[in-house]
């Protein structure tokens, strides 16, 4: 790695500014300043400065000069990530390469349900694109009008569709890479079928920029559904929630779109916190889910979802339902759902725990983690929420906003300890959609296997020998 003199070297940045231009070198302090910063004001970093490439030719020139001098680069989108895998280190060494001015859609092919887009492009527009030729993009993000393609590969995003359509890794075909040295890979194959060799495209999704630069993407489209319903369900336990969730896949199929889990503490939080919300039911319940089903056909959606829940009151599995046929009402239930975040952030600091478990191995694990919370920090909140229909839970710990930070530290370490060996006991993951990034870079080396863990460092150096993509993250 190199020196912060040697990043800021007045040979090096001319160089940049002859690739890049006025338009794409940022070198102003409070200019970069945004940069410097992840999104939840919790990582701060200090980079050498801020190059924008405006396509994959300067890309592959900015690494090619980056490789030679051994220039440290840390790639970023719209820098909404959740774990720190965007922001600098200290140092002043490293270079952050943003893809923001990397915003063509090259191509939409309806025919071919395909649409070709470039990094920098927000999630938000890639939706659009699909919806002005009737197809439907479905990666649906709370940041979605400000995070970016190459940052939603990098980290394998998620979201809210992930039940019916999977995660972003599921809606990509092919994609573009600069790789440390400058050399493109070309893999933008518009095909469904390619058994060429190695899956090339699957190495670098979910990388976090580890192992080269993303610079484009052929990205699936689908059928635009033309109905869309939601309900509120109130249930006394997850166990009841799980038996739903299994009827409801049974009995509408494809059609489930979303099957997303909340606490009645995780409700009561929301309302406490976010203006315009109100409680869904009349009562209050132990666990409470949010179900979205959609269709291109717009007959007997809603007589389906009426008699999958009619049959589920009268079993005994849902104590109180509503159903959201208007637009109003289902965006006043996705309120409720997308104000958890909002609202911990008012409330208190929270540990945050992204987890991934079997389905069926969900409701075990929630009473055996919140009694060993319990046991390390008895007057924890423990704020549960997430989205069920895929096993992807947020099981975070609240503590008041006023906890000094080294304290803040100490139960961090103690709380992730024990949740996240209960998550390994479970053959679970502890990063289900938010990357590692810096948050769990050391998790990672503690619940990897010695040959997992080896074989990711072999790919590593193969493919970055010098170790200038984004160090201290992810591995």
């Amino acid at each position: 790695m190199s020196d912060p003199t040697r990043a800021l070297s007045t040979s090096f940045l001319q160089k940049l500014h002859a690739i890049v231009g006025d338009a794409g070198l940022v070198q102003d302090e409070q200019a970069k300043a945004a940069c410097d910063v992840d999104w939840l004001k919790k990582w701060q970093g200090v980079s050498s400065a801020v190059v924008r490439p405006a396509n994959t030719a300067e890309v592959a020139a900015v690494m090619r000069l980056c490789h030679e001098t051994r220039t440290p680069v840390v790639t970023q989108g719209g820098n909404t990530g959740m774990s720190g895998g965007a922001t600098p280190d200290d140092s002043g060494a490293q270079l952050i390469l943003s893809t923001t001015r990397l915003k063509q859609i090259r191509e939409v092919d309806p025919l071919n349900n395909t649409v070709t887009v470039e990094a920098g492009v927000l999630l938000a527009n890639v939706q659009s694109a699909a919806d002005d030729v009737n197809r439907y993009f479905p990666l649906s993000l709370g940041s979605e009008g400000s995070c970016t393609i190459g940052g939603n590969l990098a980290t394998n995003a998620g979201g809210i569709a992930v039940l019916r359509y999977g995660n972003t890794r599921d809606l990509v075909l092919g994609i573009e890479v600069v790789l440390p040295n400058g050399d493109i890979w070309n893999g933008l194959r518009a095909l469904r079928k390619d058994n060429t060799g190695y899956s090339l495209r699957d190495l670098f999704i979910g990388s976090e920029g580890t192992l080269g630069v993303v610079t484009a993407a052929v990205l699936k489209l689908f059928p635009k559904p033309t109905t869309r319903l939601s309900a509120w369900l109130g249930c006394d336990d997850m166990d009841a929630l799980l038996e739903v969730l299994a009827r409801m896949r049974n009995d509408c199929g494809d059609r489930l779109v979303a099957f997303e889990m909340l606490t009645e503490d995780a409700l009561a939080l929301v309302l406490e916190h976010v203006t315009d919300v109100r409680r869904p039911l009349a009562g209050k319940h132990p666990y409470h889910a949010l179900v979205e089903l959609a269709d291109t056909r717009d007959a007997e959606l809603g007589s389906l979802l009426e008699s999958v829940l009619e049959k589920a009151m009268e079993d005994g599995l849902v104590q109180d339902a509503a159903i959201g046929a208007n637009l109003a009402q289902r965006q006043a239930f996705w309120k409720v759902r997308e104000g958890i975040s909002q609202a911990q952030v008012r409330a208190g600091k929270a540990i945050k725990h992204d987890i991934a478990l079997p389905i069926s191995s969900l409701p075990g694990f929630v009473d055996r983690a919140v009694d060993a919370v319990k046991q390390v920090k008895p007057d924890a909140r423990v704020i549960n929420f997430g989205h069920m229909g895929d096993g992807n839970l947020h099981f975070n710990v609240l503590v008041p906003l006023d906890t000094p930070d080294a304290e803040l530290k100490s139960w961090i370490h103690a709380l992730n300890r024990v949740v996240h060996d209960l998550v390994s006991a479970s053959n679970g993951s502890i990063s289900a959609e938010h990357g590692v990034g810096q948050l769990r870079r050391d998790e990672l080396r503690h619940y990897k296997s010695e040959t997992e863990f080896g074989l990711m460092m072999l790919i590593k150096q193969s493919l970055d020998p010098n170790q200038i993509m984004n160090p201290g993250k992810l591995i």
